[in-house]
């Protein structure tokens, strides 16, 4: 059997909602595709991985408690911050400059039918990647995400946040990487909900910023090695 065929697209720096909207279309079309083929197997649907930059912007889960943002209206405003109720699954977290966010737009039915193992394979994904710069990622136990050092209440630190949503087995929302983020936005909320552990980007741990084109290349690599896929 052939493997499956992702599309890889670069949107640059996008509007949170702008993105939204785009991934809704995608993810509508790829459903119409499967209601229309029945039981065809594999569905002739069209995956995609979305890489972004957002303006400033912190977005909350549909399962997220907004008093985890610690600004008023007005305080989001001065600083010139958005905010966004969003669909996806998880708490509040942070989109803004250096930040290398990615959406997935698969068929899981064309890979697997398990969500769980989805989340497990994205953290995968960024696990090997930053692995490259010498930065041991890990999971935590009961909390979605790429952390380092979890095991250590003093150390533990969250690089990726993740939150996605799936219709018909078809994914949206996905990750976001701290490469070069500025972590001070972080401290104007409670990330993911999350009081005891701390944030940090990849430009914090090896020391000096790092080439966002670079690091979005070793994603859609080990994108393509974790889930056995052509990357187009």
């Amino acid at each position: 059997m052939s493997k499956q065929q992702i599309v890889v697209k670069d949107l640059g720096k996008i509007d949170y909602q702008q993105a939204w909207d785009y991934q809704e279309s995608l993810l509508k079309e790829n459903v119409q595709l499967k209601a229309a083929a029945g039981d065809v197997s594999p569905k002739p649907t069209t995956n995609y991985l979305l890489f972004c930059e957002h303006p400033p912007v912190y977005t909350l889960g549909k399962s997220g408690h907004l008093e985890n943002l610690l600004l008023s209206e007005e305080q989001l405003d001065e600083k010139g911050i958005g905010f966004v109720n969003t669909n996806r699954g998880g708490d509040i977290t942070f989109h803004g400059p250096g930040q290398i966010v990615g959406y997935p737009i698969l068929d899981l039915e064309n890979f697997f039918t398990d969500l769980g193992r989805y989340l497990r394979s994205l953290e995968e994904v960024i696990i090997r990647t930053i692995a490259e710069y010498g930065v041991v990622g890990d999971r935590s136990p009961g909390e979605t995400g790429v952390w380092l050092d979890p095991q250590d209440k003093v150390k533990a630190r969250k690089i990726c946040a993740m939150g996605v949503r799936c219709s018909r087995w078809v994914t949206m929302h996905g990750f976001a990487l701290n490469v070069n983020t500025p972590l001070s936005y972080f401290g104007n909320i409670i990330p993911c909900g999350i009081v005891d552990k701390q944030v940090t980007s990849l430009n914090k741990e090896v020391g000096h910023d790092l080439d966002i084109a670079e690091v979005q290349a070793k994603l859609a690599k080990h994108f393509s090695e974790v889930f056995d896929a052509e990357m187009k």
